[in-house]
C-alpha cells in the first residue's frame, strides 16, 4: 500500500513525530540501514530487507521525495541505478549507532555481536555512548526534563492505514540486519509515538489517546505489544472498572538515547520554520541538552566518515 494518504489528524507538534512520519516506517528504516552498510542497488536491498519489489520501489521513491536518498542513473551502460545517502540522511548516523547499542544490550544478534567499530581519530576499537555536550555526563531519561519550545503548536499529520507487520525478527535474517528487533518494534510509528509519549510522563490509556487520536483498537494493540516485548509494564490504578497505568521498564527507558537522537535530527531536518516544539534540559548541569554520540575511548563526537566497521 502506498505511503501517500489523504486522511489527516492533528497532534501536538513534535520533532520526533515529524521524523517518524518521514522515515519511521519499518521498510524505510531497513532500506536506510542497508545503504549505511554499503548496499545501494535495488536487488541488494531486495535481498537485505526482505521487502517485496512493489514495497521496495514505493519506499525508495518516498525516501527520494524526502531528500533522504538520491538515485544515480547510468546512461548507456550495463549498470543498474544505485541509491546513496544525502547530507540529510547521513546525519541519521547517530540514531543508527544508538539503535545498535540498544539491540546489542537486549538481544543476541550474531551479526551485530560480531561487528567491530574502529574510530579512525584515535585508532581504537570502541563502542558508542551518548553524553551531554555541556557536562560530558551520560544522557538518561531520568536526568532530562521537557519544556515547550517556540514551535509548540499543532501538526497536521497524514494518516497511514498500513497494518503493523506481524513478522518476527528471527524469521527475517537476510542481509546485515544489525538492529532488526528495534526496527520491528519501532517501525510502526504509532508504537514509537506511544513510547515517546511515555518519556513525557504519560501513562494512562486516555492520556495516550488524547495526544494521539487514533482508533482505540489500534492503541490497545500497541500497548499490548509493548507489554509483551518487555518495554512497558502495567499497574492497576482503579479497580471498578479495572484500569491500568503503563510504565517504561529498564528496557524501555534504555530507548531514550535512540529517541533523543531522532528528536535532534527532526529538529534540524523536519522543522516547520517556527522553532523547536520541545526543549530538553539536562538537569545535572542545568543546560539545554546538546546530546552527542561519542567514542567511549577518546570522547570525541562520532562522524560517519571517521568510523570503520567490519562485519
Amino acid at each position: 500500500m502506498s505511503v501517500f494518504q489523504k486522511h489527516t489528524l492533528s497532534t501536538r507538534a513534535s520533532s520526533i513525530n515529524r521524523a517518524l512520519d518521514e522515515i519511521g516506517d519499518k521498510w524505510c528504516l531497513l532500506i536506510l540501514q542497508e545503504v549505511f552498510w554499503g548496499v545501494n542497488t535495488f536487488n541488494g536491498m531486495l535481498a537485505g530487507t526482505g521487502a517485496s519489489r512493489g514495497v521496495l520501489s514505493d519506499r525508495l521513491n518516498w525516501l527520494q521525495t524526502k531528500d533522504c536518498l538520491r538515485k544515480e542513473e547510468v546512461e548507456n551502460g550495463p549498470r543498474r541505478p544505485t541509491y546513496h545517502l544525502t547530507k540529510k540522511s547521513i546525519e541519521l548516523y547517530s540514531n543508527g549507532l544508538m539503535a545498535m547499542v540498544w539491540e546489542r544490550k537486549y538481544f543476541a544478534t550474531p551479526t551485530l555481536d560480531s561487528v567491530e567499530l574502529t574510530h579512525k581519530t584515535c585508532a581504537k576499537a570502541f563502542w558508542p555512548v551518548m553524553e551531554c555536550g555541556h557536562c560530558n555526563q551520560p544522557v538518561s531519561s531520568d536526568d532530562v526534563s521537557f519544556h515547550p519550545g517556540p514551535g509548540a503548536t499543532k501538526d497536521t499529520r497524514i494518516t497511514k492505514t498500513r497494518r503493523r507487520s506481524s513478522s518476527s525478527a528471527s524469521s527475517e535474517d537476510q542481509g546485515k540486519t544489525l538492529y532488526r528487533n528495534l526496527i520491528n518494534l519501532l517501525g510502526d510509528r504509532w508504537t514509537a509515538n506511544v513510547i515517546a509519549l511515555a518519556f513525557h510522563g504519560l501513562n494512562r490509556f486516555d492520556d495516550f489517546h488524547q495526544e494521539l487520536p487514533i482508533a482505540t483498537n489500534i492503541l490497545t494493540d500497541r500497548l499490548k505489544l509493548l507489554i509483551n516485548e518487555g518495554v512497558f509494564y502495567r499497574l492497576p490504578y482503579q479497580q471498578s472498572p479495572l484500569r491500568y497505568e503503563y510504565h517504561l521498564t529498564d528496557k524501555g527507558r534504555d530507548l531514550f538515547p535512540y529517541f533523543v537522537s531522532l528528536l535532534s535530527w527532526g529538529d534540524k531536518w523536519c522543522s516547520k520554520g517556527n522553532g523547536n516544539p520541545i526543549l530538553l534540559k539536562h538537569e545535572p548541569c542545568g543546560e539545554h541538552l546538546n546530546p552527542e554520540v561519542r567514542c567511549n575511548q577518546c570522547g570525541d563526537a562520532l562522524i560517519a566518515t571517521e568510523v570503520h566497521f567490519k562485519l
